[in-house]
């Protein structure tokens, strides 16, 4: 299964850590709405995001709630009908909830930073460094304490939970 490593932080001045992400992007910003529905699951964290009305992304992944850089493993579907496969899983697992943002994508390297404005909760930001075949958690962890070091990211800032977590506290 794909694995990367991941930290997510409250943000206090986006703006700014906007302009520090696209300093250290390689790529132009792309920037995206979303909504996530957050379904019922016995082991880890299922999710359909839609991207549009003929796209969207079944998400399953599976990630210890901790602070600091952390393991994650996940398999994306990749569906054109994600109305269609929503009222499935709806009628399957139960809907858990919806997470809608819109997310400002930028890549430096193997990291994807993630600048998340999210309806009801605020600015977040993620990092996620996807590993390498046969790359090890403690590399990946090496290259997200440099890149919060370049982007100002503290300790304090950061946060434990996702996103649908947040919501439901």
């Amino acid at each position: 299964m794909p694995a990367n490593i991941e930290i997510k932080a409250r943000v206090k001045d986006f703006e700014s850590l906007r302009q520090a992400a696209a300093r250290r992007s390689d790529t132009p910003c792309q920037i995206i709405s979303q909504e996530d529905t957050f379904f019922h699951c016995p082991q880890g964290r299922l999710k359909l995001r839609e991207l549009a009305p003929n796209r969207g992304q079944l998400i399953y992944y599976q990630r210890q709630d901790v602070t600091g850089p952390k393991h994650s493993e996940y398999m994306i579907y990749e569906t054109d009908s994600p109305a269609s496969l929503k009222l499935i899983l709806a009628k399957a697992f139960g809907i858990r909830g919806v997470v809608s943002k819109t997310r400002y994508l930028y890549l430096a390297g193997q990291t994807r930073i993630h600048l998340d404005d999210v309806q009801g909760l605020g600015k977040f930001m993620e990092l996620e460094v996807v590993l390498l075949p046969g790359q090890t958690d403690a590399e990946g962890q090496v290259i997200a304490a440099s890149l919060m070091h370049e982007l100002g990211i503290h300790e304090q800032d950061l946060i434990d939970s996702a996103y649908m977590d947040l919501i439901e506290k």
